[in-house]
This record gives C-alpha cells, structure tokens and sequence, in this order.
C-alpha cells in the first residue's frame, strides 16, 4: 500500500437508521476498489464489516468497523456504525474522528427518527452531511417523497446531486446533475454505462442543476461574483462550492443508490473523493488544553485511541486517528493519558477483519495496532516533548439498566474484570459496583445492547451470568417533628457498657430558622444550641446536628460516636433500608457511667433512638423520577403516551419537531425498568428516548406500604 499524504486521505462515517444498507454498501465500496474479489452478504455471514460472532449470531451490526478504500489515488477511511439505536455510542466515536457523515436512509421508509437522531448529532459535532437514498429498488421506494420529506426536516439546504429516472425494482439508472450525464447499469450493478442526458429529461436536470450551482456559488465570495457575471461555474468551481458549503453545514447534498445491487456505489465513492473536504480542508480539532492540533504530516508526532476491540485469533486491537506528525512502525511513544511508554511495533491499515501492514502513516489517517502493553480507549500517545490529550468523543447517557451477577459466586471478580475491558471496548457499556445498593450494574442504551455483552460474557468468555432485576435507589425522610430516648446497657463481667441519648429530629430544609423549642404532648422542650455540625451527605440532601447538652449530661467526647451512629441509620434507614436525607437532629439529653460508659455504647444509643425517633416522624419513602423525551412517529403517539401513563408518568408537554412527535414526561425510574424494549415493540423500533434524572419525589401511600412489607419478609428472612 502507497504512503497517502494527508491532503489525499478522507475520513467517512457510514451512519443510519437500522435496515438502511450500511453494511451492504461497505461492501459494495471494499469490492469496488479490489479489496474483495466477491460481495459477500448480511444473510450469509460473510460480510468485511459484520465478522464477529455475535454480529453473525444476531445478524446486525454491534461495533464499528473500519474500512480503508483505496480510490482514485486517494484513500477513503470509512467506519460502518450500527443502526440500532442501542449502540448509538458507535456513530458518537466514529463521528469524532470523521470528517464527514454519510446518512443512509430506506428509500422505503423516509427519514426516521434515527435519521433525525443520528443528524442532531452530526450538528452537534459540527460534521458535514451527505444523504443517500439506498434502497431505490425498493418495491416502495418513492424517490420524490423522501427528498420533500428531508427538506421539511431539514430545510433548504437539501440540494440534489442525483435523481433516478425510476423508482423501485425497475431502478436502474438516474441522472447527475452535477456531471450533467445519465448512469445507467447493467442487472448485476457495478461499472455504469455513462451517457449524455436524454431530452425528455434536459429540462428537469438544467433546473437542478441551477439549484445547485446557486447552492454552491453561495459558499465563495469569489464563486458568488463569477456567477453573476458569467451565470454558470465550471465542474471544479462547483466542486469547490459544494466542498465548502459541507465544511460549513450550508449544503446537505443528496445521492441515490442500490447498494445491494452495487448501483451508484462507485459514482458515491468518486463523489466523496472528488468533492467532499480532505482531512486538512476541515477545522482543526482542539486537545484537552483548548488549541487547535491541525493535521500536519510534519508537526509533533499525536495519536488518539478512539476504539479497542478484542478479536478471534488476535487479541486486543487498538484503532487510532493520526492527529499530527508521521507515524512509522516501531516507534516509541509516550501514554500521556495513563503514564508508560508504548512501542508500536506494528501499524495496520484496516478493511474489517482484514489487516495489511504499513509502515507509515501520516496526520489524519487511521490504523491499527495489536498487543499494546497499556493502551485504553480514549488514550493519546505522544511522542517525546509533546504532551498533547484529545477527550473530544462524548457518549449519550445511559438509559437501560441491569444488575448483573455470576452464576458461580467466587466468580464474581473474574466476571468484573471482564466488564472492565468490555467496558474499555464500548464505553457505552457502562459498569458500576453500587455500595447503596449492593449489586453489580451494567448500563447501556437498550435491552440489545445488554443482551449482546451477556451473550459476548458467555460465549466468548465462556462466563454463565444472570440479570436480575435492578434494586432502586429510594430514599426516606420524615414529615413532622418526633422525640425518643434510648439507654444502651449491657453487663458481662468486668467493665459493662452504658450510654443513654435524648433527641428531637425534625424535617430539615434549607434556611429554616435555629431550633429554640418543641412540645410533644404536655411537655416543653427549650433547647440551648452549643455546637452545629452540618453534613452534606454524598447521596444527596444533609444531615444537620446540634448538640443541646447542658450541664454535662453527656460528656462531649462522645458527641462524634453518637454522630457515627445517627450516620450508621442515615446510610442504612429504619423503612427500607435505603439512605436518609435532609434530617435534623438535636441532642439535648442523656447520661452517662463514669466507668461504663465509652464510645460503642453512645454509637448505639444515638442509632436506636434515631430510629425510634425517625418511625414517629411520619416517615416517607422518596423515589427517583426522570425526565424522559421520546421521539415517535405521529401514529404512534396515542400508544406510547398510554403506555407512559399506565407507568406513572407525568405529561409534561407535547410539539411535533419536523414531522416527529416529541413526548416529555416524568416518569418513576422504577417503570423504566423494561421501558426500551416496550418502546420497541409499541412502535415497530421506529422511535428512541432518552432520560435523565430529575428529583426525587413522595412514592404513592399503596407503593410505600407494598415496599414497607417487602422489606420487613428480607428481613424476617435473615
């Protein structure tokens, strides 16, 4: 493989919805350029991108691949995503080291909300678009409606490069109005027949040819005065506009093919190497310090790991973008992310499973490297002197959570150091050792995407484990003020233990006024504040103490060990068994041995009192609600708003967002539990959601009671 000089290499994310032929079109592009010598297929497993076994098993797409096209002398990186709105995660890392998105869309169905997804996400990162319409033999293909349905969504800035002569199975030629010609392909695709433009379609195509030409002249001054003047452009000053109106978002250009049929592949490949932006032509990504790295093949040597993949038969496979300087095998570099020093004995250039070793890469292309001692996803790699960092891939939330466990118990260490890795792999796969709840949690972006680490844990890791249901983290409170004394005393030979708490717990929010008094039944308590502690408990809300003792009832040695003990039921409260918050204690009374008494005995007799006190405050449970958005197609929203409703969700509010419907509720996280795949089925897989936490509220009496009785039969059990 030849050296490609950064202005000669393109970088290109195949992103789109789910069955939009992303993956059938990479192979398609491999074939085109001689990668492969047949096109292999989805149904048959043997696809350059889809080669793991999980992908073959399930048929799908679970991880990027990345795919290098030689083209025209030039060099086209591509990274095929999956569709799934589970792992979405892998078009937010491809997207990071592109310099283009390449929006596939079901002619069959028309824009999407993973269309619309996947383009707010592209916005976001500032990443020029072209749209393909695959899918054009589609036996409802409708070429029209899609183009009028981009231009509703997405404005005016769709310009048409292409237009087929006919939709559907009969697909098999269309017009570029960029080249002014007609391509026409044989039954098995491949290599067109390119002619000039028939007659009765001269009209049409000298009209949209006008509308891209004005498109383009709109991006350069200079482009923008010629046309004026002359009122046409040659084919390289149209080049040249359209390229700058991607760089700067002003023009969304649109394409047709069949990639299944291997027609209009090629002319989308000679499209994306004659015009898009090169590597240099788009701005330069900022590092961790906030100054633009620009790719200079000359500059200090930087390299960003975006992906890490372990692969049957090879191990770990460390993918990485040349951000700056030339990069030859066996140099030495330093992990400014993690410390140590890496040899790269190895670099790869990578068509899917496929590894052809090079030996220089030069700032903007991308590679990969095996058996690295240390490396990480999201790691920089430095050379000597250079101490550059890139974060610049940021990953959606998480929205489906599931606890996970070995099915062998001494398993459970080996199991997290799997997940950890995994983890590494697809930083989507989020993983959490909760001490509130004591589980293991695994977090991702749908029952898919969990379903696939589990399957990958036990077929590859040969590791059985189960899901279990997800604890929730509630929390308790109390309504009303209460009092309660409690003497711990305990004799067994020799010095005994002895320790005696008086306290008044009340409600606590922010800025309420300094206790003075408080009546319970016919008595008054006038309290003398002498110390306050406030404790901001990690877990949200405080814990505000005051030591009212007078006259030394207590001595004040033994305040902290009856703080220990009001934390000890903060961190494991008297209802459930969940963290308490926003709770002020005052303690006003007690007494004390003068041989008896020590810090043991005061710890206890602050929690039981605590606790008896916390029981005749009214308690309430509280419990996580979130804010959830779901985008869904209009004849869908009827269901999904019930299926919200019968969760206990709150409409917050209704819009349509151009023609999808946007849904805001807030729902308790407990109904979350199998929320994703309930979506997917009432919808057809045709919408997402994303949620995030809100605040905790008061669970209903009927919940709190159901909870109070589950929680007293584990006791019971124990």
């Amino acid at each position: 493989m030849k050296i490609y000089k950064t202005s000669e290499i393109k970088n290109i994310a195949l992103l789109g919805s789910k069955g939009s032929g992303k993956t059938t079109l990479a192979e398609s592009m491999v074939y085109e350029c001689g990668g492969i010598k047949r096109r292999g297929t989805i149904e048959a497993g043997n696809t350059v991108s889809d080669y793991f076994p999980v992908e073959k098993e399930y048929g799908y797409s679970v991880f990027s691949t990345v795919i290098s096209a030689e083209f025209n002398g030039k060099k086209l990186n591509f990274i095929d995503c999956p569709g799934a709105d589970d792992f979405v995660g892998n078009a937010y890392t491809a997207l990071g080291v592109s310099d283009l998105g390449l929006i596939l869309i079901d002619s069959n169905y028309g824009v999407e909300v993973g269309t619309q997804n996947i383009f707010r996400t592209t916005a976001q990162l500032k990443k020029p678009v072209v749209f393909g319409l695959n899918q054009m033999d589609g036996e409802k293909a409708d070429y029209d409606n899609v183009v009028e349905q981009l231009r509703e969504t997405f404005g005016p800035r769709v310009v048409q490069i292409q237009y087929p002569l006919e939709c559907g199975p009969n697909f098999h030629s269309m017009i570029d109005v960029l080249l002014m010609k007609k391509y026409e392909w044989k039954a098995e695709g491949g290599v067109p027949t390119i002619s000039d433009i028939p007659e009765d379609q001269m009209e049409k195509a000298k009209e949209l040819n006008q509308i891209l030409v004005e498109a383009a002249a709109e991006n350069d001054e200079g482009l923008m005065d010629k046309y004026f003047e002359q009122g046409v452009l040659s084919e390289d000053e149209l080049r040249e506009g359209i390229r700058k109106g991607l760089v700067d978002r002003s023009i969304y250009p649109v394409v047709v093919l069949s990639a299944a049929k291997d027609m209009g592949v090629r002319r989308i490949m000679e499209f994306l190497g004659n015009v898009c932006p090169f590597v240099d032509e788009m701005p330069a990504p900022l590092n961790t310090a906030g100054a633009p790295v620009p790719p200079d093949s000359k500059g200090p040597l930087s390299l960003f790991f975006f992906k890490t993949s372990v692969e049957p038969h090879i191990g770990e496979v460390s993918y990485f973008k040349v951000m700056s300087g030339t990069l030859n095998a066996g140099a030495d570099l330093d992990n400014v992310s993690r410390g140590g020093k890496e040899r790269l004995a190895q670099i790869f250039s990578v068509q899917g499973s496929l590894r052809t070793p090079v030996e220089t890469m030069e700032a903007g292309d991308i590679g990969a490297a095996v058996k690295l001692k240390d490396v990480r996803t999201g790691n920089t790699l430095d050379e000597k002197g250079c101490d550059w960092q890139f974060d610049f891939i940021k990953y959606p939330a998480p929205k489906y959570i599931r606890a996970i466990k070995p099915v062998t118990e001494s398993d459970s260490e080996k199991l997290m150091t799997i997940l950890t890795r995994m983890h590494e792999e697809d930083p989507t796969w989020v993983v959490e050792q909760s001490k509130e709840l004591k589980q293991t949690l695994v977090k991702g972006q749908g029952e898919f995407h969990l379903r696939t680490l589990k399957w990958r844990i036990e077929n590859n890791e040969k590791l059985p484990v189960e899901f279990i249901d997800t604890k929730i983290p509630y929390r308790e409170t109390i309504t009303k003020a209460a009092r309660a004394d409690y003497r711990h005393k305990k004799q067994s030979g020799g010095s005994g233990q002895f320790g005696e708490v008086h306290l008044i717990i009340e409600p606590y929010t922010e800025g309420m006024p300094e206790p003075e008094s408080y009546k319970f039944g016919n008595q008054e308590y006038k309290l003398n504040v002498r110390d306050k502690q406030e404790i901001p408990l990690e877990w949200g809300g405080k814990l505000v103490v005051y030591n009212c003792i007078v006259g030394g009832a207590i001595d004040a040695r033994f305040i902290p060990a009856i703080v220990k003990g009001l934390m000890d039921r903060m961190e494991q409260g008297p209802l459930t068994g969940s963290y308490a918050r926003d709770v002020r204690v005052m303690i006003y009374d007690g007494k004390m041995h003068p041989v008896d008494s020590n810090e043991i005995s005061f710890r206890l007799a602050g929690r039981n009192a605590f606790s008896e006190a916390f029981r005749n405050a009214n308690p309430k449970i509280l419990e996580p609600v979130y804010d959830v958005e779901v985008l869904t197609p209009a004849d869908t929203m009827g269901d999904v708003m019930s299926d919200l409703q019968g969760r206990r969700g709150i409409i917050m509010g209704m819009e349509s967002e151009n023609g999808i419907e946007k849904l805001n509720a807030k729902v308790p996280l407990k109904e979350m539990a199998s929320y994703s795949t309930s979506l997917s089925s009432i919808t057809g897989g045709r919408s997402s959601f994303t949620m995030n936490f809100s605040s905790y509220e008061l669970v209903p009496g009927d919940v709190q009671e159901k909870l109070l009785k589950d929680y007293a039969a584990t006791q019971t059990e124990e």
